[in-house]
């Protein structure tokens, strides 16, 4: 994700500059905030990614705050979001055995759900799907949402391709689970759009997260070289070429840790390309079915969609910004083992 900008790493007559960060490291560093603080679904990191892009008065300041964030309040953000989860999941578990579904039919289901799904389910119960659901107990209000008896064969055939053919994982291990008419229905109503919102959790956090450790050893990497170019400048005979070599070894080691993030942020976009694809293609069957069954996934069908194709063009600039690092510390590399521009 990181990209740098080189002054000069040649070495010549003139004045020589290190090559240095400029402020393209620290956009992309800003970059990869804004990202978290729009679509991490864990509130406490969204809203930890937001303060620290709404911090400091001057650029410096605004670069300590991303940098901070980075260091030590993600790690931070993550620790309270992974609290909230065990709380709201304690008291999802407690409202599920405190509620049997005999009396409390849309307490226990909406409980059962929320364990199940994303941690955005799980947010919203704990806020207000709980006092919902029990006010709808206690008028006797039943879910109309599920017709098993308005199952066809066409719906029972298609909850099977998506077990053998969906490109998510939730989604087909929740397919996995249909037997009979009544677990039909409940994944075109709820399982579905419940599974699709997990595999979409999965890998915006395994982006994230994968992406800000390689970010953050790109940092240390390239200030290693930094220093290790700075060291042969003020170098001079044998000991020069010495710490020049060492300075090449070093942007080389910058370009090597490149591979994986380059390589990793190009696969992401090939499964986001292939998510948008599919919930097009559900989009449009969603669409030409006037199943009750159905109207859940047709309502947030494109919207899932939509989503994915953020990711994929997120991707795409992901994977570039990598590959222009890997091409700028080859250049690095090249430059100080060119003969011709001893000094």
């Amino acid at each position: 994700m990181s990209a740098v900008s080189w002054a000069g790493a040649a070495w010549a007559a003139d004045p020589v500059v290190v090559t240095t960060l400029s402020a393209e490291q620290q956009e992309a560093e800003r970059f990869f905030v804004r990202w978290l603080s729009a679509y991490e679904e864990r509130a406490a990191v969204r809203s930890a990614a937001r303060s620290a892009l709404l911090t400091g008065e001057t650029a410096e300041e605004k670069i300590a705050a991303v940098t901070e964030f980075l260091d030590i309040g993600y790690t931070a953000a993550m620790e309270r979001a992974q609290a909230t989860l065990d709380r709201q999941t304690t008291y999802a578990r407690r409202m599920v055995a405190t509620h049997p579904a005999r009396t409390y039919p849309r307490v226990n289901a909406a409980g059962q759900r929320a364990l199940a799904g994303s941690e955005v389910e799980l947010d919203e119960f704990a806020r207000t799907g709980y006092v919902v659901a029990l006010e709808l107990d206690r008028k006797g209000i039943a879910d109309d949402k599920l017709r098993a008896d308005l199952v066809k064969q066409d719906d029972r055939n298609f909850v099977a391709f998506l077990r053998d053919n969906d490109p998510g994982a939730q989604v087909q291990a929740w397919a996995r689970r249909v037997v009979t008419d009544d677990d039909v229905a409940e994944f075109l109503n709820y399982g579905w759009a419940s599974a699709a919102a997990l595999d979409t959790q999965t890998y915006r956090r395994q982006c994230a997260d994968a992406d800000k450790a390689w970010l953050l050893k790109s940092r240390e990497l390239v200030a290693a070289a930094q220093t290790a170019e700075q060291k042969a400048l003020g170098a001079a005979g044998e000991a020069k070429e010495q710490l020049r070599a060492a300075a090449a070894r070093d942007w080389a080691d910058v370009a090597a840790h490149t591979s994986k993030p380059r390589v990793a942020w190009a696969e992401a976009e090939q499964v986001a390309l292939q998510q948008a694809e599919t919930w097009l293609q559900i989009s449009i069957q969603a669409a030409g079915t006037t199943s009750p069954n159905w109207q859940n996934i047709a309502g947030t069908a494109q919207g899932t969609r939509d989503q994915w194709l953020t990711a994929q063009q997120t991707a795409a600039e992901q994977a570039a910004s990598w590959a222009v690092l890997y091409q700028r510390a080859l250049a690095a590399e090249a430059a100080l083992l060119t003969p011709t521009s001893l000094v």
